[in-house]
């Protein structure tokens, strides 16, 4: 036999022997195989109340409202042809109007809502009242300030205010628009949705004058209480640490800038107003860094240490930690 021809041979055992011993494909991360597949996952997580918990996650880790508007997406494209008769049309526009509901595109998730009640005498009203909800949903997400605007193609209401007097008018405004929608909300997924809503409405308008602090005299002052209206008026949120968080964030900056304005060594330093800032921003870190189990654990332990090293810098005869 030639060289040639034992090479060959060589190869195609080789071949095979990969073959043979490749693993199978992980179950986890094969295509979905019918709409009721993606239809059941998502309806067992429409009555989570995604408020005070995480949204779930399916087996691959994603977010379950997005991964089921994927996969539905995808169905639509790889069987088109199956669908082209039409049968599955409002079932699928309206669990692509469930999910896109949870992923705040609003005016996307209404205009599903509305073809879903213009072919499906069974799911007519449902649609409607769905579609009425996310408009005003929509419509409150657009109005007034707000750095993190839902995704969809409606335009703003109006004018983003740019004044504190005009951002305080326009949040009153959002919330007082999500507010008018709890009672149609009640007892459904759209309680939890409308949560949210108010929260993202406490932390533009808290972002705004936590942005806006150095402009104005009384800017840190006026920061601090809306940060903290932020923390009182969300303590069961599941973002409820990262608004206290974002507080001990803010003493620490207001530390900074005081130490920057009134250096240590000079005589406008006063010790009790520094030791104030750091204990409040102390005591705000350690009571997040002693929540276990929870994502901002480790970055409040992280921030806490690199705030007291900031305060060893402070000339050790006037203060001490």
């Amino acid at each position: 036999m030639s060289v040639r021809r034992w090479a060959a041979l060589a190869f195609t055992m080789l071949g095979m022997a990969a073959c043979a011993s490749a693993p199978p494909p992980d179950p986890r991360f094969r295509p979905s195989e019918n709409v009721l597949e993606v239809v059941a996952v998502l309806r067992r997580h429409i009555p989570d109340d995604t408020y005070r918990f995480e949204p779930a996650s399916d087996v691959t880790g994603r977010n379950v409202y997005r991964s089921s508007l994927l996969r539905l997406e995808n169905l639509e494209k790889v069987h088109a042809d199956a669908l082209r008769a039409g049968h599955w049309d409002d079932v699928i526009a309206f669990a692509k109007a469930r999910a896109l509901e949870r992923l705040r595109a609003f005016d996307l998730a209404a205009q599903s809502y509305r073809e879903v009640s213009d072919r499906t005498p069974e799911l007519q009203r449902e649609a409607r009242q769905s579609a009425a909800l996310c408009d005003a949903l929509d419509e409150a997400a657009r109005t007034g300030f707000d750095a993190a605007r839902p995704p969809g193609e409606a335009e703003v209401v109006a004018a983003p205010p740019r004044d504190e007097q005009g951002v305080v008018e326009a949040s009153e405004r959002r919330i007082a628009l999500l507010e008018a929608l709890r009672p149609q909300a009640e007892n459904t997924h759209y309680e939890a949705i409308v949560k949210e809503e108010i929260e993202r409405a406490d932390m533009a308008r808290a972002g705004f004058f936590v942005a806006s602090r150095k402009l104005t005299p009384d800017g840190d002052v006026r920061a601090l209480s809306e940060q903290q209206r932020l923390v009182i008026r969300n303590r069961e949120s599941k973002l409820a640490n990262g608004h206290v968080l974002g507080l001990a964030d803010l003493y620490a900056g207001i530390a900074d800038d005081y130490v920057k304005s009134h250096p240590p060594e000079g005589l406008l330093f006063d010790p009790p107003t520094f030791q104030e800032l750091v204990d409040s921003t102390s005591r705000l870190y350690q009571s997040v860094a002693a929540q276990d189990g929870t994502p901002e654990k480790l970055a409040a332990t992280q921030r806490l240490e690199a705030f007291l090293a900031f305060t060893m810098k402070v000339d050790r005869d006037r203060f001490t930690q």
